[in-house]
């Protein structure tokens, strides 16, 4: 894949860019950057791929509820300096489009943080916000609704998504980041790899 033009699209709207051609090189680049620092993680199968949280945890405090479940660490994760996810999709023009179902994830692509990175697998990326949110609805939705043991009929027939109303519907907030939130610093590292969902 040719990222020139997507990394210009992203530089336009404020974004650092890397790219990678594997996800060891991009750990590798994250753990050399980051240390001693207090790190939040958002949910994501990306960062698990990655061995992100055992890599980095070396030299500094990594708070994630993949590791220790609950509403509390996910508050504690928000209060980090620096935050670290992936995306459901992002566009070639430049848009990251995340689909959330508690908020902590997509509270801090807006606010919060000093520095946010995004780990960006070459199966994320999408023509343009149409697409983009399909994707979200139809694909990693569906998947993470399944891997979450929700009952919701996208996870149960695991093909698309059917705008329920499941009380464990995981879909229930929705993002686009246009530009880099004021007082932020964000970082797409691609990786040309597939990873997550």
């Amino acid at each position: 894949m040719d990222y020139s033009q997507i990394k210009k699209n992203f530089e336009g709207h404020g974004f650092t860019t890397q790219v990678f051609s594997t996800k060891e090189d991009a750990c590798c680049y994250l753990t050399d950057m980051l240390q001693n620092q207090t790190i939040g993680f958002g949910g994501s199968e990306t960062l698990k791929e990655m061995g992100l949280f055992e890599a980095l945890q070396q030299k500094n405090a990594v708070v994630w509820h993949n590791k220790i479940p609950g509403m509390e660490v996910r508050k504690l994760a928000n209060c980090a300096n620096v935050y670290i996810s992936s995306a459901n999709a992002i566009t070639e023009t430049g848009e990251i489009v995340n689909i959330d179902a508690t908020g902590n994830r997509v509270a801090m692509t807006a606010f919060g943080p000093q520095s946010y990175y995004y780990i960006i697998g070459r199966n994320k990326i999408t023509a343009n916000i149409s697409e983009a949110y399909s994707r979200c609805k139809n694909v990693a939705a569906p998947l993470n609704a399944k891997r979450l043991g929700a009952k919701t009929p996208c996870a149960v027939r695991g093909d698309k998504c059917y705008d329920c109303n499941s009380p464990s519907r995981i879909c229930r907030i929705i993002s686009i980041i246009e530009r880099v939130p004021l007082g932020m610093k964000c970082e797409i590292i691609f990786v040309d790899q597939e990873l997550g969902y």
